[in-house]
């Protein structure tokens, strides 16, 4: 159990480091989104004439919120049914929590790899209608592949937090629990 432990507290380590920043991506793409909407809001209703990018950039900055999901699946955040568990001795919850949570990695793996084609395939070779960026030799349309990239780099995050839950989950399971680091909750209200 002793390198399962050390597993956990290693990649607990990374994953609390590239949470803190998805946290600070998404509260960042937030209040980016919220000032384009209250921009689109004064054009179109006050000015009545509406701008045709605010809409398409609320939207990308929407997918980018994808990088606060791995905080709450690490957390706990996510909503669950846990009375089977609850009502099963403690070893076999264990074991049908990490039956599941071997479930639950398997779908996000496949779900990393659809996003990946997305942003490498057919889809992702479009660009926006509305979203421009600077180049050396002035303004080109943003590929829409940096949108779809939201979701890959939301799920390998929720990847690697999975495979640290099953670890803690394993190491649990071999009597190792008191040893695991806690996972620090968040600081900000929140339903219990």
């Amino acid at each position: 159990m002793g390198g399962i432990v050390a597993a956990v507290r290693a990649l607990g380590t990374i994953n609390a480091g590239a949470l803190a920043v998805g946290r600070w991506v998404g509260v960042l793409c937030m209040a980016l989104m919220v000032g384009f909407i209250l921009i689109q809001v004064f054009w179109r209703y006050i000015l009545s004439n509406p701008l045709p990018w605010p809409e398409e950039a609320a939207r990308f900055l929407m997918l980018w919120l994808m990088v606060v999901a791995p905080t709450a699946l690490r957390r706990g955040g996510f909503v669950a049914i846990d009375m089977i568990q609850l009502v099963l001795p403690r070893v076999v919850g264990g074991l049908l929590m990490l039956v599941l949570s071997l479930l639950s990695l398997l779908v996000l793996v496949v779900a990393a790899k659809i996003g990946w084609d997305e942003v490498t395939g057919f889809s992702g070779r479009f660009k926006t209608s509305a979203l421009y960026y600077p180049t050396g030799e002035g303004w080109e349309k943003m590929p829409r592949s940096w949108m779809m990239a939201s979701l890959v780099v939301g799920l390998v995050m929720m990847v690697s937090v999975m495979v640290e839950l099953i670890l803690r989950q394993i190491a649990a399971l071999g009597g190792a629990a008191d040893r695991l680091p806690v996972i620090p909750e968040t600081d900000t209200v929140g339903a219990e």
